[in-house]
């Protein structure tokens, strides 16, 4: 029992994202924070208020930390396709600059 919650709870906080989903990550982060930093400057300015375009800030990036750090699925779409371990024996006489490993 014990064992099942551990498992499944290793399995969340491993995560697996493929290649294409850091792509995504990046992308998403990059946009994002641009536009809650834009958001934020423009809401200070017009409103004269620092403090408000400090917490514009820092909620959204926020929201933009909970959008990108965990391993949410769509992140693993295109799930790489390893090659299984081969149990292949290496040559028997290998040279290496100019020595001999058996």
């Amino acid at each position: 029992m014990a064992e099942q919650i551990l498992d499944q709870a290793r399995d969340i906080f491993e995560g697996q994202i493929d290649f294409e989903g850091q792509k995504l990550v990046e992308l998403l982060v990059n946009a994002a924070l641009t536009l809650v930093g834009a958001i934020a400057f423009f809401v200070g300015y017009f409103l004269q208020d620092i403090k408000l375009a400090v917490y514009v800030g820092l909620i959204g990036t926020a929201a933009v930390f909970v959008l990108a750090v965990p391993p949410w699925p769509f992140y693993n779409r295109n799930p790489v396709k390893w090659l299984p371990v081969g149990g292949v024996t290496p040559p028997a006489n290998l040279v290496v600059d100019d020595k001999m490993f058996k």
